[in-house]
């Protein structure tokens, strides 16, 4: 049987990367998939290439009146929610105009980014609570960072907020946990994961091939990882085999955290 047979899921920044990822996953494990994002073409492009079973609606996740409207459509098409996957976060390199570094850092550059990254995460549990309570085994899955666990200088706005969201979702679990809701939380920490969001920190050709593999030369395993691998712990942890699971930290980062490094530079 399908890992996710019968579960309405929810995954937010899904039209690429890490998110892309866990959505196509899902379908395949049986779930009912909703894919948001703010790049409507290309989530229509790829709630379209994955087919059944998909379906996708425009969500800026650091906008509560947009979480309001998402979760009217889930409410009214299915009646619950089983799993959130709170994946959408910027680092803002590409999004703000920075600097980023904690003596020069662009204050509003800072609230855009703990805006989508971590506001974003708390409104997708206070929606995502709402709308799981009514499931018989639910689980909100938020994607961190290794950089939530460790400092980054060149990325302290991210570093922030994907700490915050690594203790949020401890708060979460514990607060769901006392009130009996059937809802687990748990975080997930990616390293050295290759999607679009290093795009800004890699450069182009020949650099950009230093670059990769010089981060792949401060990863214990030697490699950078693929979202695929993000996405096989996003299944373990929103699937029933993780029932007796709530308020844990997986780290997906083959090795760094163990005792190597593998950051982004200052630009």
């Amino acid at each position: 049987m399908p890992r996710l047979e019968g579960k309405i899921a929810l995954i937010t920044g899904a039209a690429r990367g890490i998110g892309q990822a866990i959505a196509e996953l899902f379908c395949a494990q049986g779930a009912q998939v909703i894919l948001s994002d703010i790049n409507d073409e290309l989530g229509h492009t790829v709630t379209n290439k994955i087919g059944a079973n998909s379906k996708y609606i425009h969500l800026d996740v650091s906008q509560e009146l947009d979480w309001e409207h998402a979760a009217t459509f889930i409410e009214k098409e299915y009646g619950r929610l089983d799993i959130v996957v709170n994946n959408a976060g910027i680092t803002g390199f590409l999004e703000t105009q920075g600097p980023h570094d904690p003596e020069n850092l662009n204050l509003d550059s800072w609230h855009k980014i703990h805006e989508t990254n971590l506001d974003g995460v708390a409104l997708g549990c206070k929606y995502g609570i709402r709308l799981m309570k009514s499931s018989s085994q639910a689980s909100i899955v938020n994607i961190s960072s290794r950089s939530g666990i460790v400092g980054i200088p060149a990325a302290t706005a991210y570093a922030s907020s994907k700490a915050a969201v690594r203790n949020h979702t401890k708060s979460v679990a514990l607060y769901c946990a006392e009130r009996s809701y059937p809802i687990r939380c748990n975080s997930i920490h990616p390293g050295a994961i290759f999607t679009p969001i290093w795009d800004a920190m890699l450069g182009e050709g020949e650099q950009r091939e230093a670059t990769l593999k010089d981060i792949s030369a401060g990863v214990p395993l030697g490699v950078m990882g693929e979202p695929e691998d993000v996405a096989y712990a996003a299944l373990y942890l929103a699937s029933n085999e993780s029932k007796y699971v709530t308020g844990i930290e997986l780290n997906i980062d083959g090795g760094i955290l163990a005792g190597s490094t593998a950051a982004p530079t200052g630009r």
